[in-house]
């Protein structure tokens, strides 16, 4: 039986430059959500499983690939990476993980009989996350939300760090 083979195109760009050339304030916004999120209060690796469902949602491979990297370096199974996109009925997360899951999946996905994010939903991420937790998952999704139209339109290169993602 034959390994498959990946290939790396050396010519990978992206479609735009670096958007800090133009607004060099967008590294406070992006440095203010970062310490938002990483305030110790939930886990950086609920984190990066929310924030691995919303670019498997979005579509975004840059997404997918900086958050699926982020888990291995934090020591997560391949198992577990692997099962973010089936959460629903995977083994592998913790109740709290799941309703981070299911919050991000809320916000990110059009409800046609109702609002996104329900009283029911709302209350049962309540039982797991206190206001300053919960303003924490609202920041997180945030992150996503806020770098969503360049991860899409930009397309910066998936797997390489910031600032060296975006064409010259």
């Amino acid at each position: 039986m034959s390994t498959p083979t990946t290939t790396k195109q050396d010519d990978l760009r992206s479609r735009m430059p670096n958007p800090l050339s133009f607004f060099p304030e967008m590294a406070q916004v992006a440095e203010g959500l970062h310490k938002a999120i990483a305030n110790g209060v939930i886990p950086l690796t609920t984190i990066a499983l929310l924030q691995l469902r919303a670019g498997q949602l979005l579509g975004s491979t840059y997404f997918t690939i900086r958050e699926t990297n982020n888990l291995r370096r934090m020591g997560e199974s391949e198992e577990r990476i692997t099962a973010v996109a089936t959460w629903r009925d995977a083994t592998y997360f913790t109740d709290a993980e799941r309703v981070a899951l299911e919050l991000v999946e809320a916000v990110l996905t059009p409800n046609p009989s109702g609002e996104r994010v329900s009283d029911e939903l709302y209350a049962k991420a309540s039982a797991h996350y206190d206001d300053k937790a919960m303003w924490t998952l609202i920041m997180a999704i945030a992150h996503i939300g806020f770098f969503t139209p360049a991860a899409l339109i930009a397309k910066p290169i998936p797997g390489m760090p910031p600032g060296q993602n975006y064409s010259a």
